[in-house]
């Protein structure tokens, strides 16, 4: 759909500053990586891999996104559906704290955790510091290179994770011949055995534990419990690598724990993984793939290419989507030849350096493109990269704010198909949600709650009984993903998508929420039980609880999931009976409501939060990313900022993330630039003069919650695109929330809903210069900058040019487009 097309010359735009020349695609580096967060991140949405660079002793950190913990098991709570009733009497009686006792009674087990898979570890002679070292990571291409000189000698290695071929490929070469020599092993932690497959191929397969605790959990037994016996359960899974070298000589060793290259002039490694995961509703051990096989015919498929096919294959593909879409803010010329980790100590040392913030703009859809593609797993709390057994939250889905937020950028930032793995994970929960809504509550529809794993669990988590309620026992999950859905039908306008694969599911989840709404002896409905993810509350009478009813997150989210379904059966015309249901609980659902300090409750009762700085601010969920709160309610908005300045600036990095989304859709681009330097902090800076509390980046620039989140990354670069477009109220926005500290620069391939690209668009001394908008459907196009507003009628394929004034100065159709 995008980029088809090129201008003609003559179509040049004279009043925008030009395409982003300047934008800012490598990570940069002159020593190699000490921690795996200086390590540097390659996908292709299946295969991770972290390079750490050691010219003597390189560690590739290897991760597979289907090698989890465990199996399908049983995870709602038939109890539940007794207990719900005494919960709610307990809150109507104001017992909060015997309410908060009664909801552990509800809560099913904990999710299993993502599993690091191993580490290809190639050992070379010598152990002097090597000359000229630089490690980078090219963002274009998304290869990561090292180089270094030893002597007169030059090595050079290019690796790279490819989609095309589902293989990582190491490259090795030197400008002088015969120098390359090596051993290479392949490791894991998890329990394993090796094999030799010829001279110049070995093998590891293993298997994963059939429960793994969470790391939050102090587990009584072995956290980490492998089954044994007849009926086990556990993932098994395998990675091959194979050597094909120019010059020297290749050996694997009998028993293949080593595969070891003499001499050569160049080498090119592949490696290959797979696992016997074969559908979230099947036993991984007994109606399991066969890895080795799967392994064995993708590495055979990829040594059909040579080294020059693969990376051009793999570049190609990369390209396709990432050049889409390109950011210029401007450089900061004193930045130039730093290293990325010299950049961000000079920034946090109050150096300008815009350029900064577009390397991390960049990066986040980088990073989507490596961790989710069509036909794999969503990107989880770590994307596909993760090195531990026990990873922080189990690295699942967390699907109270985490999940949601990697997946904000995919629309405006051009790269819908990385989202399609999060639309057969929202699917897959429907399909067990729907149990979980008539075992645990006796409603029609399906629910979700704040924890998913590979195995798609939809009940509440906690171990039966351990969980807090302030965030195991919040069921608004399926409400908020079919958010996704509806998006993707507002920026593409694919009615087929809307009819098929998205209307089933929303209306799923408003059938739920129908049943779950209660009155609230006022007239009105509301949520009970009810939480605000995850942040507890003082009563008057000084109780401290976390449950209560009617959260202003819960009704926001319904009154979403509501206006949405609305209007799909207005769109499609149909269920119309089922729209007005929804349309007359909808005028029913309790209103937003302000506080006695400004702000907007978070509960339905003004209780004080127990931590007045947290890092949720759930209530907020109708300003961003939903659209209830809007500049129309004067009141309501400014009770949203005043909310924003009580909660402060500072946070874990998602939390900071999604601030600066927050303050973008309150068109206040200088304090959503403040947190955009505070998520630009160094987390774990050894310098003096920089000290970093809270959230930040990593040396390689993952997001620190810390610790790694990817979200933040994800959320960040959502907040950019807002800040530079909105749409979401039926307009598209130019430059809402630009800060002042970007006066020039420039935009190419931002979306729109409605259908529109934003093909170019650029400013000059902080104020628009110009546009250029592709309607890809046709139909009205309302363009705003600042007060000014204009309206147009388009037609499909029509490109529009707006000056400063949002004057049309030329007007093209797809037929005078060359191809």
């Amino acid at each position: 759909m995008f980029h088809r097309f090129a201008l003609p010359l003559a179509f040049a735009l004279t009043t925008l500053t030009a395409l982003p020349a300047a934008q800012d695609n490598t990570l940069r580096y002159k020593a190699p990586a000490s921690t795996w967060t200086e390590a540097l991140p390659l996908g292709n949405g299946r295969l991770g891999a972290m390079v750490f660079g050691d010219p003597h002793q390189e560690r590739i950190a290897l991760n597979d996104a289907t090698l989890w913990s465990g199996g399908p098991v049983e995870w709602n709570n038939p109890a539940a559906r007794a207990v719900l009733p005494k919960v709610r009497a307990a809150l109507s009686a104001g017992r909060y704290n015997e309410a908060v006792a009664l909801c552990k009674k509800m809560q099913g087990p904990f999710n299993q955790s993502y599993l690091a898979l191993g580490d290809l570890r190639l050992t070379f002679p010598g152990d002097t510091a090597p000359a000229a070292y630089e490690r980078r990571l090219d963002l274009d291409r998304a290869v990561t290179s090292v180089t270094y000189r030893e002597g007169e000698a030059t090595f050079t290695r290019e690796i790279f994770s490819s989609f095309p071929d589902q293989v990582i490929v190491v490259r090795l070469t030197c400008d002088r011949p015969g120098r390359i020599t090596f051993t290479a092993a392949l490791d894991s932690q998890l329990r394993f055995t090796t094999a030799t497959y010829s001279d110049h191929s070995i093998g590891l397969t293993g298997k994963a534990p059939s429960h793994v605790e969470p790391s939050y959990v102090r587990a009584k037994t072995d956290p980490i419990r492998y089954d044994s016996g007849p009926d086990v359960e556990g993932m098994s899974f395998a990675t091959r690598l194979s050597a094909v070298s120019s010059g020297g000589s290749t050996i694997a060793s009998p028993d293949g724990k080593t595969l070891t290259v003499t001499a050569a002039d160049s080498v090119t490694l592949l490696l290959s993984a797979a696992t016997s995961f074969n559908g979230s509703d099947r036993s991984p051990a007994r109606e399991g793939l066969a890895p080795m096989a799967i392994s064995a015919r993708v590495l055979d498929a990829a040594a059909r290419h040579d080294y020059s096919d693969l990376l051009a294959r793999h570049v190609a593909d990369h390209r396709a989507l990432y050049q889409r879409v390109a950011l210029d803010l401007g450089t900061a010329p004193e930045a130039k030849g730093l290293t990325t980790a010299d950049r961000l100590h000079r920034f946090a040392e109050g150096n300008p350096d815009p350029g900064l913030a577009a390397l991390l703009f960049n990066y986040g859809r980088y990073l989507l493109i490596a961790s989710s593609r069509p036909g794999g797993q969503p990107a989880n709390l770590q994307g596909i990269w993760n090195d531990s057994l026990r990873p922080p939250w189990s690295s699942n889905w967390t699907i109270n704010i985490n999940t949601q937020m990697n997946y904000w950028l995919a629309e405006p930032t051009a790269l819908p198909e990385c989202a399609e793995p999060l639309f057969d994970f929202i699917s897959q929960l429907a399909v067990n949600g729907r149990k979980t809504a008539e075992v645990n509550y006796g409603a029609q529809g399906w629910v979700s709650h704040h924890n998913a794993d590979l195995w798609r669990q939809t009940g509440p988590v906690g171990n039966w009984g351990d969980g807090n309620p302030m965030w195991a026992n919040w069921c608004m999950s399926s409400a908020w993903l079919s958010q996704h859905l509806w998006e993707h039908y507002a920026f593409n306008g694919d009615r087929e998508f809307l009819r098929t694969r998205a209307w089933p599911v929303m209306k799923g989840a408003a059938e739920f929420y129908l049943d779950w709404l209660v009155d609230d002896g006022h007239g009105r409905l509301t949520t009970s039980p009810s939480t605000s993810p995850e942040n507890s509350f003082t009563t008057p009478d000084g109780q401290n609880g976390s449950v209560t009813t009617g959260s202003t997150m819960d009704l926001s989210i319904i009154w979403d999931l509501f206006t949405n379904c609305i209007e799909t059966s207005q769109i499609l015309d149909l269920d119309a009976a089922f729209a007005a249901r929804l349309s007359a609980a909808r005028a029913r659902l309790s209103p937003l409501k302000i506080g006695a300090r400004g702000q907007l409750q978070e509960w339905s009762d003004d209780f004080m939060e127990t931590d007045v700085h947290h890092r949720h601010v759930s209530h907020l969920f109708g300003l961003h990313p939903g659209r209830q709160i809007t500049p129309a309610d004067s009141a309501i908005f400014s009770a949203a900022r005043r909310t924003l300045e009580l909660r402060g600036d500072d946070g874990t990095g998602w939390s900071l993330a999604w601030k600066i989304n927050f303050w973008a859709r309150l068109l206040d681009g200088d304090h959503a630039y403040l947190l955009v330097k505070n998520l630009l902090r160094p987390v774990g800076a050894k310098s003096a003069a920089v000290k970093v509390s809270g959230g930040g980046v990593y040396p390689n620039l993952f997001d620190a919650h810390p610790p790694f989140q990817i979200d933040g990354n994800f959320g960040f670069t959502a907040g950019v695109a807002e800040m530079l477009v909105q749409s979401h109220l039926g307009e598209v926005h130019l430059l809402p929330a630009l800060p002042s500290v970007w006066p020039e620069g420039s935009a190419r391939g931002l979306r729109a809903r409605g259908g529109f690209e934003i093909t170019e668009l650029g400013w000059h001394t902080g104020h628009l210069a110009g546009v250029k908008i592709r309607s890809t459907l046709g139909g009205p196009l309302k363009v705003r900058y600042g007060t000014q507003v204009a309206t147009f009628a388009t037609r499909p394929g029509e490109l529009l040019q707006l000056d400063s004034a949002l004057r049309p100065k030329s007007v093209y159709v797809r037929s005078q487009w060359k191809k």
